[in-house]
Formats: C-alpha cells, structure tokens, sequence
C-alpha cells in the first residue's frame, strides 16, 4: 500500500519504503517507522518515536503520544521506543516519556519486540516493558512501570507506578498491583496476593521438571513457611540448589522498593 493519500504524513518524518500508512492516519515530524511496519487507519504516531520492523498497528491506536503527566512542557517532545514484530491492537495508547525540561532528554518510554497490546490497554510515561510481553484489553500500566519479559497480564488489570512486574509472571485478570510482582509466579486479586508458580506459562516457555520443582519450592519458603522476607531469602539460599531461576527470583527481591506482593 505504501503511504494512502488520505493520511497526513510529516515530510520530516522518516519512514521505510516497505512500510505502509493507511487511510487517515497521522505521522509527526520526529517519528522513525522501521521496514514493513503497518500503521492502521486513524492511527497518530507523534513525538520523538522510533518504530522497528515488522510490526502491527492497528485502527486508531496512539503511540508517542504527550504523556498524561501534568509536569510535560507542551512544547517538547517526549521520546518512545517500540522494538520488532510487535502487535499494538485497536485504540492502545502508548505515552512518551515525560519532558519538563531539557534535563529529561534521555528518558524513554521503551517498548521490547514481539509484544501484544490488546485492544484500549494503555502504557503511561516512562514505562519499560520487555519482550514477549502480553497484555489484554484494557491494562493499564502507570507510569514508570517495568514489565519483564513473557510477563502476561490479564484484562482490566491496573499496575500502580513504580511497581516492577516479574518475568514469565502471571496477573490474573481485574486485579489491582500496588507491589511488585514476583518472576514466575501467579499474582490476582483485590487486594492482590501471590497464588503459586505460573505452571502452565513455565512448561510453554520450555522450563524443565527441575526447574519447575525449584520454583515450586522458592514459592513455599517465600509464602508458605511463615518466614519474613529476610529469613526466606536466607533459607532459599541455604536449601536450594544454584541456578538461573533462583538467582533471578532472589536478586528480584533484593532490588524490590515498593515490596512485593506476598
């Protein structure tokens, strides 16, 4: 298709030959669009924005969009990063990283490849999700939020700022996320609580039994043992065997600020 007449196309904008702009769709002037990228009807793709190749926008999704913080100078603008193969559904809003002056020019909100964004979900200023990272119709992640990768996130969840989401986690559906989220485990709820190992997505992601039962063993001295934090950190350490799925779930908890949900 190209570029169709009907959209409004920035000639400062840069944007590969293989990529195509349909019908209405708006491109400002600082936006880079990488190789068969297709951006959807009524799509608006604004700020400093830098799109990889091969992904998907769909009918009327913004991205690098002004943030909704109120400290953002209406005449800057924010910058925002998408990967490769990403998938960003109908009316998903991505923000860009929020510009109150010249010294927030190296903030980003930046976007891994080969995520799906379902329809209306929403990713606020300055967040930084990984790759392979699904999230269903209308999440909504604050701002500052860090998603790891394989995280999955059910539909109407809410994620509050700063909270840091776990890889190969697992967010059941309308919960409400005020802490961190643990790797490899299932969180739901309102209040949200830590329900188990996420066994389904670990098996699909190709953990073996070993590493399963490892996981399964870090859940219940974290959650089951009535150990504090401190103390299950320390028996984890002592009990069980080395290895990257025990250092990753460890050094999670060590760098937690908001703690994490239990």
């Amino acid at each position: 298709m190209g570029i169709h007449p009907t959209a409004i196309v920035d000639p400062k904008a840069e944007i590969h030959d293989t990529a195509e702009i349909h019908p209405f769709a708006i491109i400002g002037p600082h936006v880079q669009i990488g190789a068969r990228t297709m951006i959807g009807p009524h799509c608006v793709i604004d700020g400093r924005t830098v799109i990889g190749e091969d992904n998907r926008i769909f009918s009327g999704a913004q991205v690098g969009i002004v943030s909704q913080d109120m400290k953002h100078a209406p005449d800057l603008y924010g910058r925002c990063e998408l990967g490769d193969g990403n998938i960003v559904r109908e009316h998903v809003t991505i923000s860009a990283a929020t510009m109150s002056g010249p010294e927030d020019e190296e903030r980003v909100t930046r976007i891994g490849s080969h995520c799906l964004f379902m329809a209306y979900s929403h990713v606020a200023h300055d967040c930084t999700v990984g790759s392979r990272v699904w999230m269903a119709n209308c999440v909504s992640l604050a701002g500052h939020v860090t998603v790891h990768d394989n995280a999955i996130i059910g539909g109407l969840v809410g994620v509050h700022q700063e909270v840091t989401v776990g890889a190969f986690s697992f967010l059941g559906g309308m919960s409400r996320i005020s802490q961190d989220c643990p790797p490899f485990m299932i969180v739901e709820g309102n209040p949200a609580r830590c329900c188990g190992p996420n066994t389904v997505g670990l098996k699909r992601n190709g953990f073996d039994d070993t590493a399963r039962k490892n996981i399964k063993q870090l859940y219940r001295i974290m959650n089951r043992s009535g150990l504090n934090t401190t103390q299950a950190l320390e028996t984890i350490l002592q009990t069980i065997e080395a290895s990257p799925e025990r250092e990753r779930f460890v050094e999670f908890y060590r760098q937690s600020k908001r703690g994490v949900t239990r």
